[in-house]
């Protein structure tokens, strides 16, 4: 990889379901270190290209470089066995399961090579579980969950699930952070919390990109926006330049009227 090139690459990357493309021919670069926002209005072809990014779905044309290496294709695990990891915009809790315990399970790729359902108990897997519990208690303060600790999860409001679901995800100690939707159902106290979080990551070295539809809390967080309408990348830069790009001015009037 050129010293110039982001820790995440998109080349010419298309995904089309018969006769929609959904995603059309979409180039983009994720610098490590920053969060990127990736906007547009409802049907712009944002999940569907976290979808093809993460592995949940093929590409029909175009690369994926993660890292320097190829991952278009690869499945949702072996990417996240890479650094790569995503939440999701409807919240995925183990809603039975406490919320360390939902952290704690969040380290399956760490635990998963550790020899049999106690395996953690001898040498060198009883030293991964210690640092297993340690990693987990330092999310639950990072994300102020440690008040409800043993606390069933899926008792927590909408706003500390969400909390949640990105504790659990930086279980896996990704490189890069996916965020569908990191906003959606939340209050805007819940919001800015979420917010604030967000920014603690970036400035302890993760690398995010974020789909978001709260476009105020995009343009206050995000170091560069990517914004895309009917699956076309339609403009890229800094939060003030986006801000008053005619384009991505009239891509949201128009979705706003029915164009």
């Amino acid at each position: 990889m050129s010293p110039a090139a982001g820790i995440l690459e998109l080349d010419g990357l298309t995904r089309a379901f018969g006769r929609l493309t959904a995603v059309d021919g979409v180039s983009l670069s994720v610098s490590e270190g920053e969060i990127r926002g990736l906007i547009g209005p409802n049907g712009s072809g944002k999940t569907t290209l976290f979808n093809v990014i993460s592995g949940f779905l093929r590409p029909t044309g175009g690369k994926v470089l993660f890292r320097g290496e190829a991952i278009a294709g690869l499945g949702p695990h072996r990417i996240a066995r890479r650094g790569l990891v995503r939440t999701f915009q409807i919240t995925s809790v183990y809603r039975d399961l406490s919320v360390r315990d939902n952290i704690v399970m969040g380290h399956h790729l760490e635990l998963s090579g550790e020899a049999g359902p106690f395996g953690w108990l001898r040498g060198r897997a009883k030293q991964t579980w210690k640092a297993v519990e340690a990693h987990s208690e330092a999310l639950l303060e990072l994300f102020g969950l440690g008040d409800v600790r043993d606390s069933k999860a899926g008792l927590l409001p909408a706003g500390r699930q969400r909390l949640l679901s990105m504790a659990t995800a930086l279980a896996a100690r990704p490189r890069m952070l996916l965020l569908d939707e990191p906003l959606a159902g939340l209050s805007a106290a819940e919001r800015a919390d979420a917010v604030r979080k967000i920014a603690v990551l970036r400035d302890r070295g993760l690398t995010l990109l974020l789909v978001e539809h709260d476009v105020k809390s995009v343009l206050s967080l995000c170091d560069r926006i990517t914004v895309v309408d009917f699956g076309r990348k339609i403009a890229e830069g800094p939060p003030e330049v986006i801000a008053r790009d005619a384009r991505v001015i009239e891509a949201y009037l128009g979705a706003a009227s029915g164009r």
